[in-house]
Parts: C-alpha cells; sequence; structure tokens
C-alpha cells in the first residue's frame, strides 16, 4: 500500500485515546482486506516519529499506555493548559483525588485499605473514579470476603501521558497545583498527616481507623 504511512497517521490523529498496532491492523485489515505485519506498522511509526520530532510541528507522537498518541509538546504545555480550564474544568473533589493519589502509588489495592489509609468511607470517591474510568478493577484480594482490588486505568495514563505505573513521579518531586483532570503531565498529590514520604520518594503510612462515610459532594 502506497499510503500505509498516512492510514496510520490518520487513525492515531482522530483517536481520543492511545492507538495499539493491533488496533491499528484491525482497522486496515477491515478497510482493505489486507494484512499488515507489527514489524511494518511499527516501522511507518517510527518514521512518523522522527517527522514530528521536528521543531516546525507544536506535537509530537508519543508512545504511552501501550499504544501511540499525538500529544503536545513539553514547551506548549502552559498555553494548552490554559485553553483546558478555560474550556473544559472537570474537576475531581478532594476526597477522589487522595483516593485516586492513593490507589495510583498502591496499586492493587481494596477499598479497606484505601480507607484504612484515608480514615474515612471511600464508596463515593470510588464510585466517580470508576464513572470517569480512571480506576479500574483488576481482581480480588486473597484476604477476608476477598475484597476487589483497584488500579488505575489506561484513561489515567493517557491523562498523564504515562506508557505505564513505573513512570508515575517519586512524591518528592510532585509539586501540588489545581486539580485538574486532563494536565498532559503532571499528577496532583493532596497529602494528610497520615500520608509521609521516605527519602526512596516512597509512601509510609500511619495508619487510622475509618471514621463516618463521607459526604457526597457534587460532580
Amino acid at each position: 500500500m502506497d499510503n500505509l504511512k498516512q492510514n496510520i497517521e490518520a487513525l492515531i490523529f482522530t483517536a481520543e485515546q492511545s492507538v495499539t498496532t493491533k488496533d491499528i491492523q484491525t482497522a486496515l485489515k477491515a478497510v482493505y482486506g489486507e494484512e499488515f505485519s507489527e514489524v511494518e506498522i511499527r516501522n511507518e511509526i517510527n518514521s512518523l516519529t522522527e517527522k514530528y520530532a521536528n521543531d516546525d510541528f507544536a506535537f509530537e507522537l508519543a508512545e504511552i499506555a501501550g499504544g501511540f498518541k499525538f500529544l503536545s509538546k513539553k514547551n506548549y504545555y502552559a498555553v494548552v493548559n490554559t485553553l483546558l480550564q478555560i474550556n473544559s474544568k472537570k474537576r475531581l473533589t478532594t476526597a477522589a483525588l487522595e483516593t485516586l493519589a492513593i490507589i495510583s502509588y498502591k496499586q492493587p489495592i481494596s477499598k479497606p485499605e484505601i480507607e484504612n489509609i484515608r480514615g474515612v468511607n471511600c464508596d463515593y470517591s470510588i464510585q466517580k473514579l470508576l464513572e470517569k474510568d480512571l480506576i479500574v478493577i483488576t481482581g480480588k484480594g486473597d484476604g477476608p470476603g476477598k475484597p476487589i482490588l483497584y488500579g488505575i486505568s489506561k484513561t489515567f495514563l493517557d491523562h498523564f501521558g504515562l506508557k505505564s505505573a513505573r513512570d508515575l513521579p517519586k512524591l518528592k518531586d510532585v509539586q501540588l497545583s489545581d486539580n485538574e483532570i486532563g494536565m498532559p503531565a503532571e499528577l496532583n498529590i493532596l497529602e494528610e498527616e497520615n500520608l509521609t514520604v521516605n527519602e526512596n520518594g516512597e509512601i509510609n503510612v500511619n495508619e487510622k481507623p475509618a471514621s463516618n462515610e463521607e459526604q457526597s459532594p457534587q460532580a
């Protein structure tokens, strides 16, 4: 196919989330009836990556969340974030943000474990995070009652421009800012007195019993 690169470029450009090589293979076969190997597709993607690395472009082709996506370059984060804040206020509540932070760094983790860390009931926050597709159910634990375990989702990785959870910043390197979902490369962590960070950037938890259920704020 003479325009294989252009077809791949169009697929990645129009997709809301990162596109895998499998997604590309499936779409191309459905339209053109041809099988393209992963090597062929990756060769074209590498060519596109090199093309958009040029300073003439304000965006680049990045490999994140197991696939590929066009992202604005770091030099333009400030102006892009300003537009996002103007057009789309998708704020998380403080409670939901704290819950998301704990899940992202402690996954897989159960609701009782999250509540033990936060000291409050987390039903509402977990429900909202599931609705926004920022977390997913990853399985069941081995403890009493086999509690459901939660982890971050592909949507979370897409939002923050991460390849995997291993690319999360060390807590000692995180700077606080507005809790705006959609920021390309910042994870906002709200510290509580029961959460501390050691010299290796790992979470230390001072346990305390769960209190009454948190109030359900407006989504």
